[in-house]
């Protein structure tokens, strides 16, 4: 390895400029890894691209783990293909307005909705807007709010889970980083105990039924709000989603294979002791990969005796599905191939050494999280902003004994929040135009709840990384709801103010 110099953090600071530049992470982790290639093995660049495959990036793929991660995340592509493409979540959210008559109703409800619909944060858009689009019409609510609920319940929701797609990609980024440093926690264990320190999420999915509850509506949303109320959608778009329907479609097409996906999952690893004893990490990757195959096999069966689908078609849309992961396996590849570098070059152990010279252990999960809310901002992009962080964080947090999991719940948090406040999100996108809602109204609405959440977050970040207790988590939520409540009672109240003063011309003209 080599010694720890300012000129190893070149592949990051390359990685950072043009994942910024051009607004893509791939292209991003690409230019940072062969500029690392070239670092190790001089300038030729025939040669150095043949090394960076067969040296570096061959021996990612090959390896066990990693292996064993990316065909699990080729399985929940599929499933998440045929769950979107079943119809049943449809007519599950359809069957849940039956019962909604209130604008709180409306608004609980799709937030259930999306909080149910947990296996695919781009999929809640894309199911749960469609359908209670025409609900809000209906009840005067704007369709700004509805944007604002579904986005604050797909991303929010999907990175809390460990088994589907965002926690098997996070736990990637962790192992390599664990193995590295020859840490004994486990991937499954570390983001388990770092869901506690996930502050931001937990701020997003929460502050949807107070808003509902209590009518605290503020910003400009309070104004879209009463637009709304008065019969103007002035955040209204053309451009909408149009989900997958069939008459035929049953809510118990997403009931089902969540029962069977669950079933496997205890038969295969009850045996071996889970969830009371340790089960190794291959073995559990195998039993979700099992688990997510028999679950893809009933949607598939049940849409072909429904007559939703004949099977040949959903063995069709289970394939696509797959090869939809090719993405998230090249920025995986990428990422892993980065650390490894990284490493190699000694970027990590010159970041701690400058760390330890004088950087205060307890600040280290509040500057992660900004560090990490600016890339995702930038680029739009949460899970590349991981693959970024994660391997300058960790070892980080290791060498100066900052609290680990309050660093990787740091990280996490902001990368979603940076996410949530990015126009050029594609959960942004999706989220508006799957409510029917104009891009930049959905950017503007929701960013004052998105920059208080932020807010909270990096203070109860400050405090964890002097504590490290998930009792922190606490302390958010509380303030949140003191923050909210203060922030619409002053709205309310500037309302009337403006109201009153204008209200005595009205007075003397009619006089």
């Amino acid at each position: 390895m080599a010694q720890p110099e300012f000129s190893s953090l070149i592949p990051i600071i390359i990685t950072l400029t043009l994942s910024l530049s051009t607004r893509n992470v791939v292209i991003g982790l690409f230019g940072g890894v062969f500029s690392g290639v070239v670092m190790l093995n001089g300038f030729s660049l025939l040669d150095n691209f043949g090394v960076m495959v067969k040296g570096h990036l061959v021996p990612q793929l090959t390896d066990s783990y990693n292996a064993g991660v990316i065909v699990l995340l080729v399985f929940i592509g599929g499933f998440v293909a045929l769950m979107e493409q079943s119809g049943g979540g449809y007519a599950f959210a359809k069957k849940v307005t039956h019962w909604v008559s209130t604008k709180c109703r409306a608004q609980i409800s799709s937030w259930l909705g999306g909080i149910f619909i947990f296996f695919s944060d781009l999929g809640t858009p894309l199911i749960v807007g469609p359908v209670f689009r025409p609900l809000f019409d209906k009840l005067s609510l704007s369709r700004q709010k509805l944007a604002f609920i579904i986005d604050s319940t797909a991303s929010p929701v999907a990175i809390l889970i460990p088994f589907i797609g965002w926690g098997v990609y996070i736990m990637g980024l962790l192992q390599k980083e664990f193995t590295a440093l020859q840490l004994e926690v486990t991937d499954w264990d570390a983001f388990i105990q770092a869901i506690p320190f996930q502050f931001y999420a937990f701020l997003a999915i929460g502050i949807v039924p107070l808003v509902a509850i209590k009518k605290l509506d503020f910003g400009p949303m309070a104004v879209a709000e009463a637009n709304a109320k008065a019969g103007i959608q002035t955040g209204a778009s053309t451009e909408t989603l149009k989900p997958f329907t069939h008459k035929n479609a049953k809510a118990s097409f997403v009931f089902a294979p969540l029962i069977v996906m669950a079933s496997v999952l205890l038969i295969m690893l009850v045996p071996l002791g889970f969830p009371f004893q340790k089960v190794s990490g291959s073995v559990f990757r195998a039993a979700l990969s099992s688990a997510y195959f028999f679950a893809a096999m009933t949607v598939i069966i049940l849409m072909a005796y429904y007559g939703v689908r004949k099977w040949q078609d959903g063995i069709s849309v289970y394939l696509k599905g797959m090869s939809n992961m090719m993405q998230v396996a090249v920025v995986l590849i990428l990422a892993w191939t980065l650390s490894s570098i990284g490493k190699e070059l000694g970027a990590a152990a010159y970041i701690a050494e400058q760390a330890q010279a004088g950087f205060p252990y307890w600040l280290v999960p509040a500057v992660a999280f900004l560090l990490s809310a600016i890339i995702s901002f930038a680029t739009g992009s949460s899970w590349g902003t991981f693959a970024i962080m994660m391997p300058l964080v960790i070892p980080t947090a290791v060498a100066i004994d900052a609290p680990l999991f309050a660093c990787i719940g740091a990280v996490l948090s902001g990368g979603l929040f940076g996410d949530h406040c990015s126009p050029i999100s594609e959960t942004t996108i999706l989220s508006s135009t799957g409510s029917g809602c104009d891009q930049f109204e959905h950017f503007k609405t929701q960013l004052p709840y998105a920059l208080l959440n932020g807010g909270i977050a990096l203070a109860c970040f400050i405090i964890a990384g002097v504590f490290a207790n998930p009792l922190v988590l606490g302390i958010a939520l509380i303030s949140q709801l003191v923050f909210v409540y203060v922030l619409a009672k002053w709205h309310q109240h500037h309302t009337e103010l403006s109201h009153t003063t204008t209200q005595p011309e009205l007075t003397s003209d009619n006089a």
